[in-house]
């Protein structure tokens, strides 16, 4: 049975809805629920917070078809991808869950019934394997379903620990695990392997296609197994593998996806033959590198956007090999759009901006290949021997993205060879090095919080009453809070507002009808709780009465930035273009800072446009509206929803006009007009592909005004001008400074020529040649130069080394005729000078110059350096 891999994704999401799941869109490719991962690299990613509990669906029942991406930490098949059948940095992973409805029995019945009755594979080329101390998952398959027991393997603990079998799945070190059954399908004797659990295990006959996870526990970081609030069935099964065999192939780049996208890349890069494995890794790297940046990611030197750099030099790098010119690798959106847009629309509608950025980063990729180019001629014509060192080779590929295979041919092109085994003990050191900064690593249980929930009545109110709920100190639970004592106190309902989505936590205070006063310096959340941070006043007992106030004048403030925020976030789209979107803010009573995707500077014109957009529409005075909706109906009514962030089912569309609509659980002003006025202070890029706009808001923003006219003020009254003729003051200004400055050199050159010219009488003859050691008291260092230019001419033929002290640091410069550098050569000679001066430096035989600090010694090396040139001239 042939089915196109579009056809086998609508009848696996159909089957499954027909058993009464829910489809679920695929989620973004960033987690928004989990900080340990990188990327989101399996289909129950998105479902970890539903599996422990901490995530009530309005259903128990799911199915969806993952996008997923593994090129980057735990989980990283980029080295592999386009050299074996079944790897790639991108694959669409098939899914059903149960969220505590159905377990192992239902679940096992799905598979099989799915594969064999709605895909028609043949029963007798599916094998089983199931853990070992999993009976029951046995006798399902053996007694209900009806495989032969010897069929169905037993995979037991290999790894060294308990848990550790390839039939015991986990998402990473810490979450969600348990015991897994797994359908291998058998491609036939003619292909090397054995069934799984063999000595041939990893040959190509037996392929993994479906993977059932019976989540029965949570792994902290202690080891510990802590059972599920509710056992739960995570199950996956990767397109790209059901695919290959539907079609009747081998390899996962025969199926029809790759073979359209493998037909592309030959034509964008000239190449001829379609088996070529560097058009598999075209292939595969566009679906990520698109995909990614469909999820916001744009390349840069950290983190994900790195990862995505990295893939893209790795296509555009295998492009060139096939004999590409030029950019390339963008033009391949189309055919990607052309077989995966109708299952991903979102793909389609940024396609313009996937193939600007793919092209813009090619070009830089481009430049970086000629400096490196530049940078490894330089180094070779360097070398002493012939071996090129691993760490040169390392800088090469870590600082300037040279990859090393490049590397390898250009040495080997003229005779060099590379110290491999240096190369891999840099990037052994590379790779701990990044283990022990990543910000990936962390224990995902140390992430879940306090199980109480607190009702947030601060989208209506600034005070209230309330009953505390709990206490933590230092971490801790406690029943009392004493005199002094700072803590964290968790409320059942409040007006504070907890720093998240960029704003900061409310401040104000909890009081006691007794008058104990608990000062709350920042609120923070704790799971689905409010935690106030602050100091007592008095006592605080749990259970104990408050009357809850925030600061209103610091929230007026915090709620115009943020709603600011909105405002900039459109109106960068709309000067700039749609490729922007927010990359992270800080909202603030006194200003915000705003980041955001882009891949150039801005100009003052851009910027300026941005501006007035944001104060016209604050000038407009729209109303400022709210409303709770489905996440995906608020998708399609337009709202922006930002990557990498964690939504509910139900979210809040914040509405200011047609002009911006996004999803935000921010406190914002009534109407726009309440933020009064708007005014950036500062832009400028924060890392490769993302800048920062740094803005005030109201009060704020005029009194900064204000101090900028004062500052104006009294630079236009320092020029004898006004307000506005500042500009053309200081130009005035400038320019006769620049004319001073320009007349001082030239009557220092003059003096400096002058004393040069009595410096001649100076001169000594030793051992035939005519040689100039001397200190030139109160001479610049820049002036040094010159000087010495002009009495090698005025020479003809000698050695000088002149010294000057400026400051209480030596400038040293050396000269040599050029029928004197055989025997002396200037920088051996200056180098020398500097050494015992407590200074470096060096250069060229016939001209060098370094620098010094022990001044008191300057007398004394000078005449060693006389005795030095006497010595060599003699030789």
């Amino acid at each position: 049975m042939s089915m196109t891999s579009s056809a086998i994704r609508n009848a696996f999401l159909d089957y499954f809805a027909s058993k009464g799941h829910q489809i679920v869109p695929s989620a973004s490719l960033i987690p928004g629920n989990d900080a340990t991962l990188l990327f989101t690299n399996a289909g129950m990613v998105p479902f970890k917070d539903v599996f422990l509990g901490q995530d009530p669906r309005s259903y128990s029942r799911a199915t969806s078809a993952q996008r997923c991406v593994r090129a980057g930490g735990k989980h990283n098949d980029l080295e592999n991808v386009g050299y074996t059948a079944r790897h790639h940095t991108f694959f669409e992973m098939l899914g059903n869950f149960s969220f505590g409805d159905y377990f192992k029995q239902e679940a096992i019945v799905y598979a099989w019934e799915f594969l064999t009755k709605e895909l028609c594979l043949p029963a007798e080329k599916l094998l089983v394997t199931v853990y070992a101390s999993d009976d029951e998952a046995f006798d399902i398959w053996t007694k209900q379903i009806g495989v032969a027991p010897e069929k169905v393997i037993r995979i037991g603990d290999n790894k060294g620990a308990p848990y550790a079998s390839d039939n015991f799945w986990a998402m990473g070190d810490t979450g969600p695990c348990g015991p897994c059954t797994e359908v291998f399908y058998d491609h036939g004797e003619h292909i090397w392997g054995g069934p799984p659990g063999s000595p041939e295990e990893d040959g190509d006959r037996f392929i993994e296609i479906w993977n059932i996870v019976f989540m029965q526990f949570n792994r902290h970081a202690d080891g510990r197994m802590e059972p599920l609030p509710k056992p739960s069935v995570d199950t996956g099964m990767g397109l790209e593998r059901i695919a290959a065999i539907l079609q009747g192939v081998h390899s996962n780049y025969e199926i029809d996806t790759f073979q359209a996208l493998i037909a592309a890349a030959a034509e964008v890069t000239g190449a001829k033959d379609l088996s070529n494995k560097s058009l598999r890794v075209i292939a595969d790297h566009i679906r990520s590198c698109a995909f990614l940046m469909v999820d916001g990611v744009q390349p840069s030197n950290e983190g994900r956007g790195y990862v995505l750099r990295r893939i893209i030099r790795r296509a555009v790098r295998h492009g060139h090999q096939l004999g590409a010119v030029g950019a390339f690798f963008h033009k391949l959106v189309p055919a990607l759009v052309v077989q995966m847009g109708e299952a991903y629309p979102e793909l389609a509608a940024k396609q313009a901006v996937i193939e600007k950025l793919l092209r813009i980063e090619e070009e830089q990729f481009g430049k970086t290949l000629q400096r490196g180019l530049s940078m490894l001629q330089e180094a070779l014509q360097q070398l002493d021997g012939k071996i090129l060192p691993g760490d040169l080779v390392f800088k090469l590929y870590d600082t300037y993205g040279f990859p090393v295979d490049l590397t390898n041919d250009v040495a080997r092109e003229q005779g060099f060879t590379v110290d491999q085994a240096g190369f891999d003990a840099e990037m052994a050191q590379q790779r701990q090095r990044a283990q022990q900064a990543s910000q990936f690593g962390m224990d995902y249980n140390a992430q879940l919080s306090s199980k109480q929930v607190t009702d947030f009545t601060g989208y209506q109110h600034v005070h209230g009453n309330a009953k505390v709920q709990e206490i933590l100190r230092d971490g801790k639970a406690c029943q009392q809070l004493n005199d002094g004592e700072e803590a964290l106190v968790i409320l059942n309902q409040t007006p504070f507002y907890a720093e998240s989505g960029g704003q900061i936590g409310d401040t104000g205070s909890l009081t006691l009808a007794d008058g104990s006063v608990f000062r709350v310096t920042d609120t923070i959340k704790l799971g689905k709780a409010h935690a106030h941070k602050g100091k007592l006043k008095g006592q605080l007992m749990v259970g104990a009465e408050v009357q809850a106030q925030i600061d209103e004048a610091r929230r007026q403030a915090i709620r115009q930035n943020h709603s600011a925020t909105h405002l900039v976030h459109a109106a960068l789209r709309a000067v700039l273009g749609e490729h922007v979107t927010q990359k992270g803010s800080l909202v603030g009573p006194d200003r915000f800072r705003f980041d955001f995707s882009h891949y150039e500077a801005i100009s003052a014109t851009q910027l300026q446009a941005v501006e007035v957009l944001v104060n016209q529409h604050i000038q407009a005075n729209h109303p400022v509206q709210t409303e709770l909706m489905n996440l995906e109906a608020a998708k399609a009514a337009g709202a922006m929803a930002l990557f990498g962030e964690k939504y509910d089912d139900d979210v809040r569309v914040l509405t200011m006009s047609p002009f911006s609509v996004e999803l935000c659980g921010g406190t914002h002003v009534n109407s726009t007009g309440d933020i009064g006025l708007f005014k950036i202070v500062s832009e400028g890029g924060i890392a490769a592909g993302v800048r920062r706009i740094e803005a005030m808001t109201g009060m704020q923003a005029l009194s900064w005004l204000h101090q900028l006219e004062q500052q104006a003020q009294g630079v236009a009254t320092a020029v004898k001008g006004d307000l506005f003729s500042i500009a053309e003051r200081v130009q005035q200004s400038l320019e006769r400074s620049r004319q001073l400055e320009k007349d001082l050199d030239q009557l220092k050159q003059k003096l400096a020529s002058q004393a040069g010219s009595s410096l001649l009488e100076q001169v000594q003859l030793i051992a035939g040649s005519k040689v100039l050691i001397t200190e030139l008291p109160q001479v610049e260092a820049k002036a040094l130069r010159t000087m010495l230019d002009e009495l090698k001419n005025k020479l003809g033929s000698g050695v000088l080394l002149l010294a000057t002290v400026n400051e209480g640091k030596i400038s040293l410069i050396a000269g040599v005729t050029q029928d004197l550098t055989a025997k002396v050569h200037a920088g051996k000679l200056v180098g020398w000078a500097a050494e015992q001066l407590g200074g470096k430096g060096g250069g060229r035989p016939d001209m060098a110059q370094a620098g010094g600090i022990n001044t008191d010694a300057l007398p004394s090396v000078l005449q060693q350096a006389a005795a030095l040139v006497e010595q060599q001239l003699s030789a």
